[in-house]
């Protein structure tokens, strides 16, 4: 029997500079503690840009809030002369958790390979963070290959090679849907999920029973539940709506486990 907790991760991306995004956190850890929020039952993690990491860590060790942190990208680099570039070590010692991996932003705007996504997964086990790898398909791939196959083929190119694999959270994010309003249905996006894991048990056995798959894609408080409530879904990535404090507290009250 294995249950995985639900986690709701809001990706801030380049906005909010530290003081808002002290602001922020402060208003979401107090909106979820007074509305009772059992932080062990769904789990929060904020993902705030890289001048803003510090900040928030100081804030949730002072304040005792039971937020998580993550971080937004990681060099598959240890250390050395590579200008603006953040080591896993740099942010291990920031109490950084999760790091996502993959973004399809990083992917089209910055061309990063599978190779290179699947380096920083590396990076992120030999600093003892989690990686959040994002898989996705954008429209055209859709039409060309349907919906599972190219999150499938990104999240078993990211695992492929590792001389072991550690704790890793995947989000399924389909590109045409983020940041544009639209939505997979419910169901497609477990589907896409189901297969996921149906691939990660074909290639690395029971461990796929532990893995959290994520989606993200215009998740809202409004639509959180439809997702939530299929089988392989374990949370939800969220990018714009995390902004607003109310709204991404809505979306991290939806609970749920899932005990297979």
């Amino acid at each position: 029997m294995t249950e995985r907790t639900p986690l709701i991760a809001g990706n801030w991306k380049m906005n909010l500079d530290h003081l808002q995004s002290i602001a922020l956190i402060q208003k979401l850890a107090w909106t979820l503690i007074e509305k009772s929020h059992d932080f062990k039952d769904v789990e929060v993690c904020v993902i705030p840009p890289f001048t803003a990491l510090r900040s928030a860590q100081t804030l949730i060790d002072a304040e005792k809030f039971e937020l998580s942190i993550g971080a937004q990208d990681i060099s598959k680099h240890k250390a050395g002369a590579y200008t603006g570039e953040i080591s896993g070590q740099m942010l291990s010692k920031l109490a950084v958790k999760y790091v996502v991996v993959g973004h399809s932003e990083r992917r089209q705007y910055h061309g990063e390979s599978d190779e290179l996504v699947r380096d920083k997964v590396a990076a992120c086990f030999a600093s003892g963070l989690i990686p959040i790898i994002c898989v996705g398909e954008t429209q055209e791939q859709l039409e060309s290959h349907g919906p599972s196959a190219i999150p499938v083929r990104q999240t078993l190119e990211a695992l492929k090679g590792h001389e072991s694999l550690k704790e890793f959270v995947v989000a399924y994010e389909p590109v045409w849907a983020i940041g544009t309003g639209q939505i997979a249905s419910p169901e497609q996006a477990d589907q896409v999920a189901a297969e996921v894991r149906s691939a990660i048990l074909g290639e690395h056995g029971e461990l796929a029973e532990q893995v959290r798959i994520l989606y993200g894609g215009s998740v809202k408080a409004g639509n959180v539940a439809s997702f939530m409530q299929g089988p392989n879904i374990d949370g939800v990535l969220v990018g714009g709506a995390s902004l607003d404090s109310d709204e991404f507290a809505g979306i991290s009250r939806y609970k749920k486990h899932i005990v297979l």
